[in-house]
């Protein structure tokens, strides 16, 4: 008797923000996914199906999971076209689902992304034409069935991407006030803060509490696509009832490893609206960090980890926010500082960041600032302070 042959790996592609992709590769390694490897806009890995759907759920920093399906040469339309065309879209689509596309070209000949994806359009719906005698409509928003097409130095990629949604959409953020910073960014700051999940953790300018709902949930083991209604591969054609099976299998597993108990989360916001907002959206999440109404300067903290988004750039006036740290910072005793910044801090107030990691906040370039028990040392004179170790 001979053992039948086992189902080959399928390599998977998760997008982050840019900045991000060390963070996603340690967190993907830590969930103990395979072959992981860092790549430009996201980390790679591999597995068996259900393994995109893990990653789906479980993964706090991508933003998609793209599962590629063909790859050819693509020096024209035409090219395009036929390569296209030869992907078995039967496996996935059928005359009752409806579709988008959306491409990315660079070094290509073809450089207008709207003409690739009606190429790559054209050609999914004119074999499943020819197949079935009918076709699949287009859905701008809310397709049963995303492609993405990324062409480079006239490479076709062509993915399915099995988040729909991008995955920062957890489920629990209904209101949002000023300046929202997504939830995958949150997740990557406080990773990249180094926090170890066990002390305790402070957000003093919560805002809609993204990043104690975050952090929270994090050092818990509660898997954040578990909020999520479904995902782009539950609408598929291929989703069956042993793929259903395997999902349900997963989230049981999933639901199983979430602890009860964690560290101390707060955040604060001198705005009681936005704290309403924030305790709303933590009940949401099934999150136990706390929020109440505090200003800054009042902060009195165990040692543990301050962490923060302040306001910058043209997102909103600063401010006396970095003021207001001062004032409190005797009070912080040995807590380590991690600050989201767009320019470096006033002069005098803190010594360099030991480390500095380039982050984008949607369009702003950015720098996580991080200092370890920075309210212990001597303040710098102004203009001095040595020179940051960069995050490689």
């Amino acid at each position: 008797m001979t053992d039948e042959p086992r189902t080959p790996y399928l390599s998977f592609f998760a997008t982050c923000a840019a900045g991000t992709e060390l963070a996603l590769k340690d967190e993907l390694r830590e969930l103990r996914f395979h072959k992981v490897r860092a790549d430009r806009g996201g980390v790679r890995f591999e597995g068996h199906l259900p393994e995109g759907f893990r990653a789906c759920l479980s993964s706090r920093i991508a933003m998609r999971i793209l599962l590629p399906v063909g790859t050819f040469s693509a020096p024209d339309g035409e090219a395009l076209y036929d390569g296209v065309r030869a992907l078995p879209w039967e496996r996935w689509l059928s005359p009752r689902h409806t579709l988008a596309v959306s491409s990315v070209t660079k070094g290509s000949a073809l450089t207008h992304t709207q003409f690739i994806a009606q190429k790559t359009k054209d050609a999914i719906v004119d074999r499943l034409r020819d197949l079935e005698g009918a076709r699949p409509d287009v859905a701008r928003h809310d397709p049963d069935v995303s492609v993405f097409v990324h062409l480079a130095k006239d490479h076709a990629s062509v993915h399915l991407d099995l988040a729909g949604e991008p995955l920062h959409r957890r489920g629990w953020r209904t209101d949002i006030h000023e300046a929202p910073l997504k939830e995958t960014l949150a997740a990557a700051m406080v990773r990249l803060s180094g926090w170890d999940r066990v002390r305790p953790l402070v957000d003093p300018m919560c805002g809609s509490g993204t990043i104690a709902i975050e952090a929270d949930l994090w050092a818990r083991g509660v898997a954040p696509g578990l909020a999520r209604e479904r995902f782009g591969f539950e609408r598929w054609a291929s989703h069956g009832a042993t793929e259903r099976a395997a999902l349900e299998a997963l989230k049981e597993r999933l639901r199983a490893e979430e602890r009860s108990d964690g560290p101390d989360v707060l955040g604060c916001d001198l705005d009681r609206n936005v704290v309403a907002t924030a305790t709303a959206n933590a009940r949401r999440a099934a999150s136990r960090a706390r929020f109440r109404t505090a200003a800054l300067r009042t902060l009195d903290w165990p040692t543990g980890l301050v962490i923060s988004n302040p306001p910058y750039g043209v997102r909103i006036a600063q401010g006396s926010y970095f003021d207001e740290l001062a004032e409190a910072a005797p009070r912080l005793g040995d807590s380590d500082l991690a600050l989201l910044l767009e320019s470096p801090p006033p002069p005098g107030l803190l010594a360099a960041p030991e480390r500095l990691h380039p982050l984008w906040n949607g369009p702003l370039e950015c720098r996580l600032a991080c200092w370890d028990a920075p309210f212990q040392k001597p303040r710098p004179a102004a203009g001095r302070g040595r020179p940051p170790r960069r995050s490689e």
